[in-house]
Formats: structure tokens, C-alpha cells, sequence
């Protein structure tokens, strides 16, 4: 809450009360005509109270005048509210590679923890969007559906994993885009988007990726495609050893970036290569910055009117003075 003026202007007026004041007791009282008296005796001491105390009623016009030139300033505070409106979030399904080369060490701590750390931020800054999670390797499955329980769904996120158990390794991006296709297709939204990451190139599958692309063309939904991994070597996990710690070998980092591109340009979307950490987050926040929410914000200001006190304050004074001046200091006026 914040104080303010509605017509602070009025305000300068009160720049003339130093000066009316000097002009009251230095100007004017030198011009008074001096009465010379050979004793005052007979005067009484009430009467000598009261001329000292006649400059009061000068003070007291003036506070009158400055307490109803603050109330014509109308003082008031200000609150400002707003509520929201109208909002039209987006559907967004994030599909994301957990193959075994998601371990690869080119990304700290791995490619796949990077990935879930970027995503928990973006999936909190889509405040009013649905999301789902789609996870595939050589199989997918939908880890999430769309929701807009973002608790339920950064759960979901922290608990992806690796495991050769569930998902059957490789890397098949045709299906893996066409589940995240199915959590979209009956979407009643606006806008509905699929971030797709891999690291790898489509290698199993029945379905051809380009094929799902189409799908997705056809059920208006844009595809953001993202090519995860650095330029050269990394370290890839290739074996176990007997005590079950993952064994590393560097390997060329393999990324099929014309399909990925093809994907992304069939529907209206964009491809991105990220490298390390900080461009798999910069390559998030571009996401962000292109698929906004529309949402309908109204704003009102609460006004509290204070100029009443100020008001009652200086007619009370001004009447006050007047009765004064006619009452008890009119002899001396």
C-alpha cells in the first residue's frame, strides 16, 4: 500500500506560509503606529495574557489553511491488485532418450541427469501449462501423462533412470515421438509442443520417425527437437565390471542431426544442439521465450481517500479562529 496525491500540485501553495509568516512578524509589525503611554497602570494582567497571546490566532489561520490546502491535494492511499484472466496455457509432452549412452560423461554429472536438471526448471517456470513426460530407448512408455500437477510430475523426473530391465537399449525415435504424439492428439488447447532429445541415431523401431513427424504435422502439433552431446569424443559406458561399477570408453559422439532437423522443420518447429550444460540451458530457455501462454491480466487500484481528517481538521480550525477573534481577542484586533 502506498500513499500518494491526486493533485499534488495544490501542494506548492503551502511554499507561502514562510513567507506570509515573515511578512507577519518582521514587515508588518515594524509599520504598526506605536502607542505611547506614560503607565499602564489599570491595565490588567489578563489583558497583558491575551496581546501575548494574539499572535496565536495568526498561527491558527494559517495551520487552517494548510490542513484544507493538504485535503485539495487529496491524500489517499493506493493499493494495486490484479487477477488473471482468460489464461490459455500449452500442452507440452517432454519425450527424452534414457539409452544407455544417456550415461556418457560429456554432460556433468551425465547427459541424462543434465537433462533432468534443465527440464525441473523449465517444468517450473510453465506455470500454467500441462505437461507430460514421455521416456524411450529402444521401447517407450509414458512416464507421465499431461498434467498440470507439477509436484506429481517433478516426482515423476527425478525418478528417471537407466534400466536395460525395463526398456530394451537403442535408440527408436519414431517411437518414442509417436507416444509423446498419442499423450497430445486429443489436446483441446491451442498449442501443443513436443520437446524430443536423443543423444543417438534412430536405430530400432517399426515406426520411421519422419512418418511420426507427419503424424504430428497432421494433429497440429510442433516438435522442438534437441541433439544432446559434444562435438568429437565423449566417454561412453560400454560394460560392467565385477564389482557392477559402469566401465568407460571414449567413442565418437554420433547425433543424427539431418533427421532431427527434418522432424523439426516438417512441423514448424526448431532444432537445437546442445553440447555441454549451459547450452542444453540456454537451448531450454529459447523454448520458453518462444512458446508463451496467452493469458488475460486485469489490474484495478484500490484508492482510500484520506482528505476527510484534513478537511474537518482545518474548517475546525478556521472556525475556531473566527470564534476567537470575535470573542475573547476582539479588543485586540
Amino acid at each position: 500500500m502506498n500513499s500518494s496525491f491526486m493533485h499534488p500540485h495544490f501542494l506548492w501553495l503551502l511554499l507561502v506560509f514562510p513567507v506570509a509568516l515573515y511578512w507577519h512578524y518582521f514587515i508588518k509589525n515594524q509599520q504598526d503606529v506605536a502607542l505611547k503611554m506614560s503607565t499602564i497602570e489599570g491595565l490588567s494582567t489578563k489583558k497583558s495574557l491575551l496581546i501575548k497571546l494574539r499572535p496565536f490566532l495568526y498561527i491558527l489561520k494559517l495551520l487552517a489553511l494548510g490542513f484544507i490546502i493538504i485535503a485539495l491535494a487529496r491524500p489517499r492511499n493506493t493499493q494495486k491488485s490484479s487477477y488473471t484472466d482468460n489464461t490459455s496455457g500449452i500442452d507440452i509432452v517432454i519425450a527424452t532418450d534414457v539409452s544407455g549412452s544417456m550415461l556418457a560423461t560429456d554432460f556433468k554429472p551425465n547427459r541424462l541427469e543434465a537433462i533432468k536438471e534443465v527440464a525441473h526448471s523449465f517444468i517450473q517456470k510453465r506455470v500454467n501449462d500441462r505437461i507430460g513426460l514421455v521416456v524411450y530407448a529402444g521401447e517407450s512408455y509414458t512416464r507421465t501423462p499431461v498434467t498440470s500437477d507439477k509436484a506429481m510430475l517433478l516426482n515423476s523426473l527425478k525418478e528417471v533412470q537407466y534400466n536395460g530391465m525395463v526398456l530394451q537399449d537403442g535408440t527408436a525415435i519414431g517411437i518414442g515421438l509417436a507416444t509423446a504424439i498419442n499423450r497430445l492428439k486429443d489436446s483441446k488447447t491451442n498449442s501443443k509442443i513436443i520437446i524430443l532429445l536423443t543423444d543417438g541415431v534412430n536405430n530400432l523401431g517399426s515406426l520411421d520417425p519422419i512418418s511420426a513427424a507427419e503424424i504430428a504435422k497432421a494433429y497440429g502439433i510442433k516438435v522442438y527437437t534437441v541433439g544432446v552431446g559434444t562435438n568429437g569424443m565423449a566417454n561412453f559406458p560400454v560394460a560392467k565390471d565385477t564389482n557392477g561399477n559402469i566401465v568407460f570408453q571414449p567413442q565418437k559422439v554420433e547425433i543424427d542431426e539431418k533427421l532431427m532437423q527434418e522432424i523439426a522443420t516438417t512441423t514448424n518447429g526448431k532444432y537445437f544442439r546442445a553440447t555441454d550444460n549451459k547450452k542444453l540451458e540456454a537451448i531450454y530457455d529459447e523454448i520458453d521465450r518462444l512458446e508463451k501462454s496467452k493469458i488475460t491480466e486485469n489490474r484495478f487500484m484500490m484508492f482510500d481517500e484520506q482528505f476527510r481528517p484534513w478537511l474537518l481538521m482545518g474548517l475546525f480550525l478556521l472556525v475556531l479562529e473566527m470564534i476567537l477573534s470575535r470573542t475573547i481577542f476582539k479588543s485586540f484586533i
